[in-house]
């Protein structure tokens, strides 16, 4: 029944409830009134009885005393069928002092039912018994015939219940058409106030329904609506991007008239709600938050748009990436153009099938940052590939986000494959200009092996014009010293042919120290020649670094020969007595390796130091430089995951500290 009653709507409820008010009240004052009416009925009949009773034992005590049973007995009828008496009075006896029957008014023999009433003897005034006769209620009234002080018989009087229940009953028939005709009445009035109540009520569960299967589109009439309130006066129906646009003041006699004033407003047309009960109030309530809503939605989808068309007409490759899976969730055009995969075989995708070498490492990090409340990631010169395995660089920039519930990754990808081409043009270029700058120093580190092979040759032609005889200690010496001076040469060669070659943008397990004694090898000779005296202090147990060799040596190259070229701007200022040291040196500094190359030179004027990377930025005179070498270098170092930082001690010198993170 709770589960029943608990599966009614709620006008049914209300229907119901008050129905069943107004039956338990109805019945209430049926049973009440006809409990007072029946008691009422009920003392009015005994009082009637008992005026009948006094009446008879008033005028038929002389015919007890005479024994007059013939007048006892008309006086008895008489009274029985008085008026309409007949239909009230059931029978009147009257008995003897002894109890014997004198005269009854029975047309049969005297009942037996009667008997034990027959026996009673009221001591004063009247007894009232209840007895059944013929199966019918019948109330027996009792009263003395008394002759002075003495009792000389009893009138016993039978009042039928008959006439009391034949008006209960037609009293019950008039109470129940009363009662039906007011429950009628009032379960009508309880329908129409409970549809009334209710009415809102479904409206707003037809209402709610609509925007819960997405359609915002349905007219809000709530309970009718408040005259002159039009939401589109609202000046955010058109523009969704005022900053407090749900909380204007357009409604109001105060307008503010700065937009800024709009973010502490409280009140507004937007927000206005009618005098009404609480089903009102809700109904209201709940328009504006659906216009809210509607409002917001339509900001949101004003939103998604321009986003949607920033990512699908971007120039560059944008993906997105759930993060646990590693699976491409989404992609714009231009990734699939550059890319080469068809979108639905590129959704789906492992983002690592695009990358293997560098996409592990790269997603590893954002997991182990715990997106999206890791920071965005920029890495440069990555290697991917397009379908059919052709590579090509890419600079990737990534930042956390939420994508449909998941964690992910939105990545943006540039096409650097022909910016590096032409870097590495410029980089071997430089070089070869290195080489050209190197050529005088290296004639003079060739010369000198050749030297030593020629006069080994000679001594060995000069013996055999002159059919000298020559020991075989000495020969073999001879040969060894020529021998050693090829190996001299042939190491001079070596380097050049590998600082002169083309290299590639590979990152190999690299010793720190070998890129700078390899430069050293090509230029020492040459420094000498300038009366540069070297300091190396190189840390031999250093861990190793993720570079390439051939292009960290054009980056010591290019500061080594500028610390030369400021060092000799130093000594032509100071004269001969000037000495010039190079100093370079290795070290560990928490988990990266610093290699520092110092001179002694005049130092860089504060003007200059935030422009020496850029690109042909010189201070050297005409021809003396294109004011590439220092944004080569950092360039390369940036590649690696380098940094380049400068300290300057005016008048003293220069320290560049090239820094690559340790690996272990």
């Amino acid at each position: 029944m709770k589960t029943r009653f608990a599966r009614m709507s709620l006008k049914n409820k209300i229907r119901f409830s008050i129905l069943a008010g107004i039956v338990a009240v109805s019945v209430a004052v049926a049973l009440l009134t006809r409990w007072i009416l029946v008691s009422s009925l009920t003392g009015e009949l005994i009082l009637r009885g008992s005026a009948i009773a006094h009446s008879v034992a008033e005028r038929g005590g002389a015919f007890v005393l005479d024994k007059d049973t013939p007048k006892l007995l008309s006086l008895i009828f008489d009274e029985a069928k008085l008026m309409e008496r007949d239909r009230l009075v059931a029978y009147i006896f009257v008995v003897g002092q002894h109890g014997d029957v004198l005269a009854h008014t029975f047309t049969r023999s005297f009942p037996g039912e009667l008997e034990k009433v027959r026996g009673l003897t009221p001591e004063d005034g009247r007894m009232v018994s209840d007895v059944f006769l013929d199966d019918r209620e019948v109330s027996d009234i009792a009263v003395p015939i008394k002759e002075g002080l003495y009792r000389i018989g009893t009138v016993h009087v039978g009042l039928s219940q008959d006439h009391i229940d034949r008006l209960v009953a037609k009293l019950r028939i008039t109470f129940l058409g009363f009662i039906s005709l007011i429950i009628l009445l009032l379960f009508f009035i309880s329908s129409r106030l409970s549809r009334n109540i209710t009415k809102p009520l479904t409206r707003l569960t037809r209402i709610s329904d609509e925007l819960s299967r997405g359609n915002f589109d349905i007219t809000l009439d709530l309970a009718g609506q408040e005259e002159g309130w039009n939401p589109s006066s609202c000046p955010a129906y058109a523009n969704t991007d005022l900053p407090c646009w749900n909380l204007d003041e357009t409604g109001t006699a105060e307008r503010p008239q700065d937009p800024e004033s709009l973010h502490t407003c409280r009140q507004c047309s937007f927000y206005r709600k009618r005098e009404g009960d609480e089903v009102v109030q809700l109904a209201d309530s709940f328009r504006n938050m659906v216009w809210s809503i509607k409002l917001y939605r339509r900001r949101l989808s004003e939103s998604e748009d321009k986003y949607r068309s920033l990512f699908d007409a971007g120039p560059d490759p944008v993906f997105v990436v759930d993060l646990a899976e590693g699976t491409i969730i989404d992609a714009n055009p231009r990734a699939l153009d550059l890319y080469g995969y068809p979108k639905q075989e590129l959704i789906g995708k492992s983002f690592l099938d695009l990358g293997p070498e560098s996409n592990r490492e790269f997603l590893a990090q954002f997991r182990a940052s715990g997106a999206p409340s890791g920071g965005c990631v920029y890495r440069p010169k990555m290697i991917h590939y397009r379908k059919g395995s052709q590579p090509f660089y890419v600079n990737v920039h990534a930042c956390p986000t939420a994508y449909r519930g998941r964690n992910a990754v939105i990545l943006a990808v540039t096409d650097v494959t022909e910016m590096m081409e032409k870097d590495a043009q410029l980089i071997q270029a430089s070089k070869m200009k290195s080489l050209g700058e190197m050529s005088a120093g290296i004639a003079h580190e060739l010369n000198q092996p050749l030297n030593a092979i020629k006069m080994g040759s000679e001594f060995f032609l000069l013996m055999a014009e002159r059919d000298l005889e020559v020991s075989r200690e000495q020969f073999a010496e001879v040969a060894r010293e020529i021998s050693l001076q090829v190996d001299r040469a042939a190491e001079i060669i070596q380097t050049l042919r590998s600082f002169g070659r083309k290299a590639e943008l590979v990152r190999e397990r690299l010793d720190p120290n070998v890129p700078v004694r390899a430069v050293l090898g090509l230029v020492g000779r040459q420094f000498e020649l300038d009366s540069v005296r070297f300091e190396l202090d190189l840390d031999d147990d250093l861990p190793p670094i993720m570079a390439q060799s051939n292009r960290l040596q054009q980056v010591f190259f290019n500061l080594v020969t500028n610390a030369r070229d400021a060092m000799n701007e130093r000594a032509a200022a100071e004269g001969p007595s000037f000495r010039k040291v190079l100093r370079l040196s290795s070290r560990l500094e928490g988990n990266r390796v610093v290699i520092e190359v110092e001179d002694n030179g005049p130092g860089i004027p504060e003007d200059f130091r935030e422009k020496i990377f850029e690109p042909f930025f010189t201070t050297k005179e005409a021809g003396q430089g294109m004011g590439l070498g220092l944004a080569i270098s950092y360039g390369i170092v940036r590649d690696y995951g380098g940094d380049i930082r400068i300290q300057v001690r005016p008048g003293e010198g220069t320290v560049f500290s090239v820094s690559f993170p340790a690996r272990p």
